[in-house]
């Protein structure tokens, strides 16, 4: 019984270390920035920010969705600007190299033809562009006598998930919305991702009752790195940001966090962590497939760590 038991255990251990893809310690840093009306103000400011990330010592720097204009329907037409060549991605890109930092870069209203399309960008500390994300779910909904909200009227879907490889693993990458779709976390873990991150602008509503909630589900169902980074609040907006740019470990436990003014945000990422969570509580070795399906075996990645259906899982 002693063989069987141990044999059992072994094979949970290497089940688990199977799942995810070599990783390495890091750094983590969220920019909570202030942002306003004035688009190359926004690009300054962040980039001072990206470079002060880079000089304490962070590996990996996160940037807030909308980070180079104010968020809100009104605003994306009149921000949105192209992936290639724009002031956005040229100032993202050399601050990376500058910081010699991985760069998740927020988001930005991305003009593509007649669409406008809510554009994560990631850049090695090259400054190479490494992956780019279009928030899959539209922020579409209708809270009576508190917020209603349709990035739908001006904004059009991506249509893949994104994981970019770097030094330091692989890492999921979400905007907003998409924290409330657990499919998209649970395929980055099974895709070998140590951390889904999610820049967001959470409001006041949504804010208080699901921020950190979610992240903290997120981690706990996968059992892997989740931090989402938000701009800082500003009461003269029209769109009111809850701020708490936050990391959590793959226990649950908030590792860090700030309130809703401008600041950055440090915690360290240790893939061990990730490790030893999945082999003291072995859900990778004993979810039942055979009663129910994984949504990860019917998404394949491309060469760019685009995840789209695979063609036959389609009904």
């Amino acid at each position: 019984m002693n063989k069987v038991v141990s044999a059992f255990k072994r094979t949970m251990s290497t089940a688990a270390k199977t799942t995810l893809r070599p990783a390495a310690p890091f750094k983590l840093a969220l920019v909570q920035l202030a942002v306003g009306a004035d688009k190359a103000t926004n690009l300054d400011r962040a980039r001072a920010k990206i470079l002060e990330a880079g000089t304490k010592g962070a590996n990996v720097v996160v940037l807030p969705e909308c980070f180079n204009s104010p968020y809100g329907t009104d605003y994306f037409p009149e921000y949105a600007e192209p992936l290639q060549g724009g002031p956005t991605t040229t100032m993202l890109s050399e601050a990376a190299k500058n910081a010699g930092v991985y760069l998740i870069g927020g988001s930005f209203p991305e003009k593509k033809g007649d669409k406008i399309l809510n554009t994560l960008t990631a850049f090695d500390p090259q400054g190479k562009l490494i992956g780019v994300h279009h928030k899959v779910h539209l922020f579409d909904i209708d809270i009576p006598n508190k917020i209603t909200f349709k990035e739908s009227d001006i904004l059009t879907a991506g249509d893949s998930l994104t994981h970019i490889d770097t030094s330091y693993g692989r890492i999921g990458l979400g905007i907003c919305y998409d924290i409330r779709f657990p499919e998209m976390a649970l395929v980055a873990a099974r895709k070998g991702c140590v951390a889904m991150i999610y820049p967001g602008a959470f409001n006041m509503t949504t804010g208080p009752l699901h921020w950190e909630l979610l992240q903290r589900a997120r981690a706990v169902d996968n059992q892997m790195y989740v931090a989402a980074c938000s701009p800082a609040r500003d009461l003269e907006a029209n769109y009111h940001a809850w701020g708490h740019s936050t990391v959590v470990d793959p226990k649950g436990v908030v590792l860090a966090t700030c309130e809703e003014h401008e600041t950055i945000v440090y915690a360290s990422i240790d893939p061990a962590e990730v490790q030893s969570t999945r082999e003291t509580i072995p859900l990778y070795n004993q979810r039942r497939f055979d009663i129910y399906g994984d949504v990860a075996d019917t998404v394949q990645l491309d060469d760019q760590g685009n995840g789209t259906r695979k063609p036959d899982t389609k009904n």
